[in-house]
């Protein structure tokens, strides 16, 4: 297990709102994460809420504008905010802002110059889910959502991963992208051309061919200004016609910003914290 430090400690809504940084083996370089715990895991474990970020977004956009704590402590869960890519000088960049350093996708490249560094998948999965699972007092149950690129990464991963996963939900996500400029420019660099291989990391598909075995929360601003490139309707007819139980909401007058985010932040909390603490809190 890496080695911590404790970047930053703050006492937040009676519980603990910490800022860890690590060397990370799946993105060759150090790793920044925020986790709130709430008071009652002075007490005891509790389950673990995951909040993927979007394009540009570090473990801080959500931590300090998303307004998770207060329901987070209300309902008694912790709450992991993980980086959006590996970071540094050394590590591969591109000057737009939807490729490279704060693009990850969630996926793990394997085209060079990405490959040896932009490992995102595994290191959500596997790296941080292991340092969470050992330095957070937890239950083992475990929830995901995210928002934009971030909702593409939770959906992505808790239909690949159903036993890790017992609640998802998901903030406006790109929700085919496989058929959007927000997926098919990334893949292309990350995976190569061959787009059999996309196929793994786009919702629609994914529900259509897989299913998720609980129900799904997604919330998406119906005047979105990215709204083409997210492709909500084309994850509401996969979900009809797979006969997926879950609830597509579009929210009328909100956009893509975090104002949307932490608007309805509270509904996600609560609709985790329901599922997450089914036998006994």
């Amino acid at each position: 297990m890496p080695e911590l430090e404790v970047v930053s400690q703050n006492r937040c809504f009676g519980g603990v709102q910490g800022v860890y940084r690590h060397a990370s083996d799946a993105c060759g370089c150090d790793m920044t994460f925020a986790v709130f715990t709430p008071p009652e895991a002075a007490d005891g474990p509790v389950p673990v809420l995951w909040y993927l970020s979007g394009l540009t977004c570090t473990h801080e956009n959500a931590m300090a504008k998303g307004g998770f704590q207060a329901h987070a402590a209300e309902q008694g869960l912790a709450v992991v905010f993980p980086d959006t890519s590996p970071r540094g000088e050394s590590i591969a960049n591109d000057e737009a802002y939807d490729l490279g350093q704060g693009a990850g996708f969630y996926l793990d490249a394997t085209c060079d110059p990405w490959a040896p560094n932009f490992n995102m998948y595994d290191y959500v999965t596997r790296e941080l889910r292991g340092i969470v699972d050992e330095q957070v007092p937890n239950t083992g149950r475990h929830g995901i959502t995210g928002h934009s690129m971030g909702g593409h990464g939770a959906m992505t991963i808790a239909i690949k991963n159903p036993d890790a996963y017992a609640s998802l939900s998901a903030f406006a996500p790109i929700a085919h992208p496989t058929r959007s400029d927000w997926g098919r420019k990334q893949f292309a660099a990350y995976l190569g051309e061959d787009e059999a291989v996309w196929s793994d990391h786009d919702t629609t598909l994914l529900i259509e061919e897989r299913g998720w075995h609980g129900d799904i929360l997604v919330d998406q601003g119906a005047d979105d200004q990215f709204l083409d490139l997210l492709m909500p309707e084309a994850l509401a007819a996969a979900m009809a016609r797979k006969r997926q139980s879950g609830h597509l909401r579009l929210q009328a007058g909100y956009d893509h910003s975090y104002y949307f985010v932490s608007t309805f932040a509270g509904d996600h909390v609560a609709w985790h914290a329901e599922r997450l603490h089914r036998g006994g809190r």
